[in-house]
Parts: structure tokens; sequence; C-alpha cells
């Protein structure tokens, strides 16, 4: 469930946070990554410091079939799921800027990457298998490890999906550290990407202008 716009009163009026929310317009920050990469535990973090709404994507889907995820992989599979999961996201990035936290699937379907382009800034949370495994395990609904090894079932998805998370536009490594730490990263990252791009577009206005 989305959750209202959220401010951190101290930080609120660094002018670096006001030029990241300015340069972002409408834009979402969606963050990308397997189960267990902080998705949720970040981005509230970061949407906090950056004074923006958060929304958790898997949790709108449920909402929006009057079902938990786990219970549409059960009654409905999951090429049911990833059809509902392209829609919701879709609208979700109709109301930007926001902060945004997708399903580890999310990013891998094509139209969804390119709708991601198009309405926002991809982050990757990237995580070694034995930081997921750790985390995944204080947990019991990953529909996708509830069968067989959930260890080489978390290697196989790694081998599959990290060569797609890598299209994203900024990659952050997370590990054991506090999520603020992480966070102070992507807003790193972020002023760096941002006001880079700020820059080179009014550098190709004034040649335009010439």
């Amino acid at each position: 469930m989305s959750l209202p716009r959220q401010k951190a009163k101290t930080e609120d009026a660094d002018p670096r946070l006001e030029r990241i929310r300015s340069a972002l317009q409408s834009r979402s920050l969606v963050l990308i990554g397997l189960m267990g990469a902080g998705k949720s535990s970040v981005g509230k973090r970061l949407a906090a410091t950056l004074g923006l709404p958060f929304t958790d994507a898997d949790n709108e889907i449920e909402d929006a079939a009057g079902e938990t995820i786990q219970e549409i992989f059960a009654n409905h599979g999951e090429a049911y799921f990833r059809d509902g999961e392209r829609k919701v996201i879709a609208r979700l990035l109709s109301s930007g800027p926001q902060v945004m936290a997708t399903g580890g699937g999310a990013y891998m379907d094509p139209e969804t990457r390119n709708r991601i382009a198009e309405s926002g800034l991809s982050i990757w949370l990237r995580a070694e298998l034995p930081i997921l495994m750790k985390r995944v395990r204080r947990r019991n609904n990953r529909p996708l490890l509830a069968t067989g090894d959930p260890k080489e079932t978390m290697k196989k998805l790694m081998d599959q999906r990290y060569p797609v998370y890598a299209q994203a536009d900024l990659v952050v490594e997370t590990r054991d550290a506090p999520h603020d730490t992480v966070v102070g990263e992507i807003v790193d990252m972020l002023e760096e990407h941002l006001l880079s791009q700020q820059d080179s577009q009014s550098g190709e206005q004034i040649s335009e202008g010439k």
C-alpha cells in the first residue's frame, strides 16, 4: 500500500536534496533487485530522506487482486501474476515522482523495463548470494523459493537476472551495512547522475542557440 508523502524535517532544507527533487521532475526512482536485496527497507528510508512518497509495487498488486502474492501464484500461476504486475507498475509510473520498490522479476519484463526507462530512473540494489540467503531466511513468503533447494534457486535467479539488472541507470552494492549508509550512497549517486544530466542538457541547448 502506498504511504503518504514523508519528509525528514532536518534534511528537507538541504539544498542538495531539493536539487535532486527538482531534477527528477515527474520521474520515479524505481528500486530493482532480487528478493532480499532490501528494496522495501531501503526504499522507505530513501523516500523519507528525499521527501517523496514510497510505493511498494507488490503491495499494490495484492490490493488490486484481493489476494497475497503467494495466493496469486498458487491460484493463477506466475504468468497471471506477471501480467498484473506489468499493469500495476505502468499505472504507478504515471503518478510520480515517488520511490517505488518492485518485485524481483518485474524488471525482467521488456515492456516494464521500457516504461521505467521512459518515466523513471532505475536503481539496482545488488547483493551477493550469502547476503541474500541470510535475509530471505527470515521470511517464508517467497513463492519462487518455496520448492526444491532455495540456495540453488537463488543462484539460478542471479545467473538469469543479473545481466538484465545491469541495464539499470544506477547500481548500488548492498551488504551488511546500515540501510542509512546505503541510502547515503544512493543520494550521492543521484546527485551526480541527475545534475550531470542537467549540465549536459543545458550545454546542448546553448549549442543549439548559437
